[in-house]
């Protein structure tokens, strides 16, 4: 095992200080690569730049990679719609909005991703499932996985273990899935289940199914053992050499501005600020003291900022002044809760110090931190 790991760092070491030129050169036809990164947006950023800059009609490309966890939402997808981002918060699970259509998906460890790098013309999402079905049955003939006219993967002709998305650019294209095959399903449930009521949004809804994984299936199944089949059959159908060359996608000599598009994948405007315009109207039930009070809510986001923002409460349990200054506040800002946290907090200190006014309006800005 020692020596193994060793030669896979003498392996990574020498990919690793290949000069670029010779590294998208090292085969005619194809190339396989695997990225040695689990952080979400280096891989999404890895797609994009092959996408912006590899030339396909010379060269198809299968990226292999697997994430650490984190949701990652359809580019014109809404993550308050989507998932449970105060769970996510909580967990410390990365949200990222890649650049193709399609729903939403969680990622972790046991979960393999696979994008397929083509021209345009050649781009074709059947072939690339039906190359990972019978890699799959070449390893274990028993199973019973087959693709859908939903361009989805099926075992036992009801759970889904693949599903997909697509970028087609003006001369280039890819097309990613994933292989569900040791993925932690309650998380998964969990993230993917949004708490937030009242949403109303253009923005593109994914489709629930019944999942499981491959290990489930057949224990003695590895990530590696998969990997390295879709490999063979990739390499097999496109007369390549079957060999892997493992990727650094933090390498800005193999990936020249690599670290720009990662940044960028990581912004607040990407991930939030991207999202198709929707609506909130919703009614908190604040209890207080031995009543509860019931406020209507309604708020307009445009580019993830709030662009009208309307609450509705009853003069004598809050100064309308107070309830205004509050709108006021919110009016342009991110719908977030970490900004409007320090929003509250900053309103807080001009409060009147009248402890009956705090506690309710204390009590009205928590409620409305919680609808982010």
């Amino acid at each position: 095992m020692v020596l193994q790991s060793l030669k896979n760092c003498l392996w990574l070491s020498c990919v690793l200080r290949t000069p670029k030129a010779f590294f998208w050169s090292t085969a005619s036809g194809g190339l396989i690569i695997q990225s040695v990164s689990n952080d979400v947006y280096q891989n999404l950023a890895v797609e994009d730049w092959i996408h912006d800059h590899m030339d396909l009609e010379k060269q198809q490309v299968l990226f292999l990679w697997r994430n650490s966890p984190a949701v990652v939402i359809g580019r014109h997808q809404n993550p308050w719609q989507e998932c449970n981002l105060k769970l996510l918060r909580e967990n410390n699970i990365k949200l990222a909005r890649r650049r193709s259509g399609g729903g939403t998906v969680y990622h972790d460890l046991g979960n393999i991703n696979l994008t397929f790098f083509t021209t345009r013309k050649k781009y074709e999402r059947m072939k690339n499932l039906k190359l990972i079905v019978k890699a799959l049955k070449a390893l274990q003939p028993q199973l019973d996985v087959h693709v859908t006219d939903r361009y989805d993967i099926l075992l036992d002709r009801q759970y889904k273990i693949s599903g997909t998305a697509a970028k087609l650019g003006r001369t280039s294209a890819y097309h990613h899935c994933t292989l569900l095959c040791n993925t932690d399903k309650f998380v998964l449930s969990s993230v993917l289940r949004s708490p937030y009521k009242g949403l109303k949004s253009n923005a593109t809804p994914s489709v629930p199914a019944l999942v499981k994984n491959l290990f489930e299936k057949d224990p003695s199944l590895t990530s590696e053992m998969l990997l390295d089949a879709i490999a063979k059959e990739y390499a097999m159908q496109h007369q390549i050499d079957h060999h892997i060359n493992l990727l650094n996608p933090a390498d800005e000599t193999l990936l020249p501005g690599i670290s720009h598009k990662t940044k960028e994948l990581q912004t607040w405007e990407w991930v939030y600020g991207k999202t198709p315009k929707f609506s909130v109207s919703t009614c908190l039930n604040m209890a207080y003291k031995d009543s509860v009070l019931d406020v209507k809510v309604n708020m307009d986001v445009k580019h993830g900022r709030i662009e009208v923002c309307n609450i509705d409460l009853p003069e004598q349990w809050l100064p309308p002044g107070l309830s205004s200054e509050l709108v006021k506040s919110l009016t342009g800002s991110k719908f977030c809760p970490n900004e409007t946290t320090t929003l509250v907090t900053t309103l807080l200190r001009v409060c009147p110090q009248d402890d009956e006014l705090h506690s309710r309006w204390s009590l009205l800005c928590e409620n409305m931190i919680m609808l982010m």
